[in-house]
């Protein structure tokens, strides 16, 4: 447990900091997931325009650290090929 005073802060301020990061990371989910249902039912437009609104996000989240910047440019890159394969 906290004593001093700054340490106090420190824990208020590391909750506040965890609360943002959570949900970043959970609306970053979401946009991954919009994208891989629209894999999933094989419709290639639709799976096209939620990459393009994924594609942000998960760039927007390795900015401010919550995932690294070569984890979301790996997962978009993904994501994009296995878009591209629908179509053969």
């Amino acid at each position: 447990m906290a004593n001093t005073v700054s340490a106090k802060k420190m824990t208020r301020k590391i909750a506040k900091r965890t609360a943002i990061n959570k949900s970043r990371r959970s609306r970053m989910r979401t946009f991954v997931r919009k994208v891989e249902e629209a894999i999933a039912s094989g419709n290639q437009t639709e799976a096209a325009a939620a990459l393009r609104a994924a594609e942000p996000e998960m760039m927007r989240a390795a900015q401010k650290g919550i995932v690294h910047k070569n984890t979301a440019s790996r997962k978009v890159s993904r994501l994009s090929s296995r878009i591209k394969a629908l179509s053969a």
